[in-house]
């Protein structure tokens, strides 16, 4: 055993009847140093067809500098020395403690000891078993990059992956690549569909719904747009959580809808996400037609979330009071801004959901009932999902809203309503995203306890309701890759090898081009809309934006003037590329066709739309093409809206006053050049309004008025270093004390 131990930097194995001499020392009773095992935990319930489970383990105690485990099957013991924490045991071995063990529990034992000394400092030991059952369905789940927000400007990074918990390896990735944002996806009973959202078109209501096969297409013929629904009220929607039916007839999801949906700087949770309007609407793929299903489509409430029992009879959905909030400013935006948000994010505002019970009844639904154990109970309550039995429903709960919440945990309750249970397999940091195996053996679901980046765990679920402490399965996910949406499917585990997309066109390319924009990646967003026009050269949106970034981020006006008129050539109604346009040709001094695109960009769109085109500083813009020309009169109404905005717009109030002033007003100006000066002080120090009272004064024969206002300009002329305008405004100063005299 000396020599085992003294192998410097070697992994040994030693299975015997007898143990070796090192075995007493690992189960001698003596007290020794703390030494906690983190993974697998006390009574958790291993399927015998997983890979061999991740060894995790910590410990305080000093002069620690190896590590030796122990383990017990049966009659037989391992020892493996020279580990490090995050330790699997080697494939064959662990086949064999599986075998030796026969349903039975193991025992591990960890400890750490001086190599020198060979004396244990730390101890630890944990007792799991091996279940006889397997999981006999494989699993697709999603991996993310994270922070969100990277992965938003970036889609083609997400991938999805299927097949077998037994591999020592990640199952293959079956689809990467996606040029669109792929969220939440559901498959019917048997697996024989798989459908998904999609931002295809550049629409987020896009959804897809295609048959499984083990080579698969995307395709644009497999897509609808839930925007079908009531496209006549002009509402956007974006379609929520969405899943289809057992039978794959009908698909569910949340439409006329309005989200948080804000990034947030801690990378485990980088996003708030949930619901705060809208109602569930149905697409039946027979009849190929949209309908909202009664009992969940009050627009007093939000209603979300719906899943389906096993037999399609029932729906079960979150539900809460719709909120409006206080800084809201586009009635009709989908998702709300960071601070349109404040409530939730600086106020800490509640939003709880409570789950209702919803006869489908082939669509005509009925009168939903609060779902007893998951509802008035002081939390929110969301994502629900039916054993495959039909006896009972696992859902989350958490303090407030909706995914992604620190403070979730899984509980069971029965299907009818009942006395909810903690299930035993939550940990201590985020459990959600859960999927029943279609036998009902087995729960899986994704957790931040162990890493920043979500991770994926089993656990076994007896038929009262009971689950085991999960195992982490740490082996099916990717370092620096978040995992979630695991779902088991009822196909073997080579059913769906590789799925492969059809719908790469030049509104992909936009939409990619547009999230880069949005994060300020000027270069990258310029690709993608180049990309997008080579596709299709008639792409207005890819025109627009390509000319705005070209000029505002690249300097570059020649190009992208060219951008710009081809995108108001494509589409003569939209105000985004007309105000670029002008603003180009402002820039370039061509202000009569400047004022032209500028005014027609606020008619179109007299509200604005976000900071680069706020009404602000495009009625702003406006009335300073006006004055450049001279054009006085004209420039006064737009800068009338611009400062019914932005009162205090130093800018608009210097113009304002300026404006007035050519005009030969005195008394209305003055009040425009306080507001200016008190904004921006270093407007005081200009000369030009000055110079220009005195005149409006002189030729009103205000000789002492103007002789005040000329001295001032003079002085601010000379200050200014603008000697030709300060001999001027001298020769004026001494008409008007000669006028004054009465010379």
């Amino acid at each position: 055993m000396a020599a085992l131990l003294l192998a410097a930097g070697a992994t040994a194995v030693y299975l015997a009847v007898s143990p070796s001499d090192f075995w007493p020392a690992l189960e001698n009773p003596a007290p020794l140093a703390a030494l906690a095992i983190q993974h697998p935990l006390p009574g958790a319930v291993v399927p015998c067809n997983l890979a061999a489970p991740v060894v995790l383990w910590q410990t305080n105690a000093a002069r620690v500098d190896r590590w030796v485990a122990g383990v017990k099957a049966g009659r037989q013991k391992w020892l493996f020395d020279g580990i490090q924490p995050m330790w699997r045991p080697p494939a064959a071995e662990w086949q064999r403690m599986k075998q030796a063990a026969n349903g039975a529990a193991l025992e591990l034992l960890v400890a750490g000891y001086e190599a020198r000394s060979r004396r244990l400092v730390a101890r630890g030991a944990v007792r799991f078993a091996v279940s006889r059952e397997a999981v006999e369905y494989p699993l697709f789940y999603r991996e993310v990059n994270l922070p969100f927000a990277e992965a938003v400007k970036d889609p083609s990074r997400i991938r999805w992956r299927f097949g077998s918990l037994e591999r020592e390896a990640p199952p293959p990735v079956v689809l990467e690549k996606l040029p669109v944002c792929g969220n939440c996806h559901s498959f019917s009973w048997q697996g024989e569909y798989l459908a998904m959202d999609v931002d295809y078109a550049n629409n987020k209501g896009s959804y897809i719904i295609t048959r499984t096969a083990p080579e698969m297409r995307l395709a644009t013929s497999d897509i609808i747009t839930w925007d079908d629904f009531r496209r006549e009220d002009g509402q956007q929607t974006f379609g929520l959580l969405s899943q289809i039916s057992p039978d794959g007839r009908y698909v569910l999801s949340t439409v006329k809808d309005r989200s948080v949906f804000v990034p947030r700087p801690d990378l485990a949770f980088s996003q708030l996400f949930f619901p705060l309007k809208g109602i569930i609407a149905v697409y039946d793929r027979e009849a190929r037609k949209f309908f909202a299903l009664p009992g969940a489509d009050d627009p007093a409430f939000v209603q979300s979330n719906p899943t389906w029992s096993p037999d399609g009879r029932w729906v079960v959905f979150a539900r809460s009071r719709a909120a409006e909030l206080e800084k809201v400013t586009d009635k009709g935006r989908v998702l709300l801004t960071p601070d349109e948000c404040e409530e939730f994010l600086k106020r800490g505002k509640a939003f709880r959901y409570d789950l209702y019970r919803l006869p489908f009844n082939e669509g005509k639904g009925g009168t939903p009932e609060p779902l007893r154990g998951a509802a008035a109970n002081g939390r929110s309550n969301f994502f629900p999902k039916f054993s495959p039995d039909g006896r009972w429903i696992v859902f989350c709960q958490a303090a407030n809203y909706m995914l992604l919440q620190p403070d979730s945990e899984l509980f069971i309750i029965p299907a009818e309503g009942g006395e909810p249970r903690r299930l035993g397999c939550n940990l201590s940091r985020m459990n959600s995203w859960h999927s029943w195996s279609p036998d009902g053996r087995w729960l899986v679901f994704s957790s931040k306890s162990h890493s920043a980046y979500t991770q994926l765990y089993l656990s076994r679920i007896n038929e009262q309701g009971q689950a085991s402490p999960p195992v982490w399965l740490a082996h099916l996910v990717a370092p620096g890759w978040a995992a979630n949406i695991p779902e088991f499917v009822a196909l073997p585990p080579r059913g769906i090898l590789k799925v492969r997309e059809q719908f790469l066109d030049d509104y992909s390319y936009t939409r990619a081009g547009n999230e880069l924009c949005k994060a300020g990646e000027a270069d990258a967003a310029i690709e993608k809309f180049k990309l997008a026009l080579a596709l299709n050269p008639s792409n207005a949106m890819a025109h627009q934006r390509l000319g705005f970034l070209l000029y505002r981020a690249k300097n570059q006006p020649t190009q992208a003037l060219e951008q710009s008129r081809a995108a108001v050539g494509l589409e003569p109604r939209n105000a985004f590329a007309h105000f670029d346009l002008g603003s180009i040709l402002a820039g370039q001094g061509d202000l009569s066709n400047a004022v032209i695109h500028l005014a027609e960009a606020v008619r179109l769109l007299p509200d604005g739309y976000d900071r680069h085109y706020n009404a602000v500083d495009m009625n702003y813009a406006l009335a300073e093409a006006y004055y450049r020309q001279e054009l006085y009169a004209q420039s006064i109404p737009p800068l009338a809206a611009a400062l019914r905005l932005a009162t205090n717009h130093a800018r608009a109030n210097y113009l304002m006053a300026m404006a007035r002033a050519w005009l030969g007003e005195t008394t209305t100006a003055a009040p425009f050049f306080a507001s200016a000066v008190q904004a921006e002080p270093r407007l005081a120090q200009l000369p030009d309004y000055y110079d220009l009272l005195s005149r409006n004064y002189v030729e009103k024969g205000l000789y002492a008025e103007g002789l005040a206002a000329s001295e001032k300009a003079y002085q601010l002329a000379l200050g200014a270093g603008r000697p030709d305008q300060a001999a001027k405004l001298q020769q004026r100063v001494e008409y008007c004390r000669r006028r004054g005299r009465g010379e």
